[in-house]
């Protein structure tokens, strides 16, 4: 079974080949995404790499988490569980049209 890492503090100028390629050093990866701001199209500087077992996920941690790569310190952990919303739920912070009246 496929494990899901959370990778964080992600140079803006790698890619999901970059990630893909620096963690399939620790096993086989299923997938890579990195995050993008929907707004602007640019990256945010996390994202989600699925690892093929867990043992391989443990060994990215291990290899990776705090590990200098594209002159940024990753941060890598097990991902949680997306929480779900509701279809045209706001996000607590921001949102459109908050605090205007039309």
């Amino acid at each position: 079974m496929s494990t899901r890492l959370y990778a964080g503090n992600i140079s803006f100028k790698a890619s999901e080949d970059d990630l893909k390629e620096l963690f399939s050093q620790a096993g086989e990866v299923v997938s890579v995404k990195l995050i993008k701001d929907a707004a602007t199209g640019r990256m945010r500087g996390f994202g989600f790499v699925e690892m093929s077992s867990e043992e391989e996920a443990q060994k990215a941690i291990s290899m990776f988490n705090g590990k200098t790569f594209m002159d940024r310190n990753l941060v890598v952990n097990e991902a949680k569980p997306q929480e779900r919303r509701e279809r045209g739920q706001l996000r607590e912070k921001g949102g459109f049209g908050r605090g205007r009246k039309r």
